[in-house]
């Protein structure tokens, strides 16, 4: 099965923690919060039984929700750094203030896991939709690593993606 995100991940939370902490960034990071009911109303009309799961990072971020699976299934997730979709000045904002994407909150996203066998279509049918236009896969799901999530990084090496500990940065709901 594969992992796939609808969107930029911690778009929404930078654009939060920007405006209630007064940071300032060389570029503006606006939110991109957004109505999903109509993308997930046709995604599920069209694949249907082969989406296994499907849910909004917002809490915890994407990072939480994937412990969250692999806790409850026994199974392992694969992530590869380089396929994550994070906007340029989210990345530097969250390096310059010591955050890792993969924990701040979303809005206006959801994470799918599908089967493998229409997981491109399901990609493709979703960047052909308005809200789903950065959607990537992210990720596989695996009997590797059981309940663990493992980050393949840019440079090959691969690290333990696990719970957020301490609190939610920003906390928005």
């Amino acid at each position: 099965d594969r992992v796939i995100i609808s969107g930029n991940i911690a778009t929404h939370g930078m654009a939060i923690m920007s405006v209630r902490e007064g940071l300032e960034f060389e570029s503006g990071i606006l939110s991109d919060t957004a109505a999903l009911n109509h993308t997930v109303y046709m995604l599920l009309n069209r694949f249907g039984k082969d989406i296994k799961f499907l849910r909004d990072p917002t809490r915890g971020g994407v990072a939480s929700v994937l412990n969250e699976v692999a806790e409850l299934t026994d199974l392992g997730v694969e992530l590869v750094q380089n396929r994550l979709p994070v906007q340029e000045q989210v990345e530097a904002a969250c390096e310059m203030l010591g955050l890792d994407p993969l924990y701040v909150a979303n809005e206006g996203i959801f994470l799918a896991i599908v089967s493998e066998t229409i997981a491109d279509d399901f990609l493709q049918t979703l960047k052909e939709d308005e809200m789903g236009q950065n959607a990537a896969t992210i990720g596989i799901i695996s009997a590797n690593h059981p309940r663990k999530v493992i980050l393949e990084s840019r440079i090959g090496g691969s690290r333990v993606v696990s719970y957020l500990t301490g609190e939610q940065l920003p906390r928005i709901c």
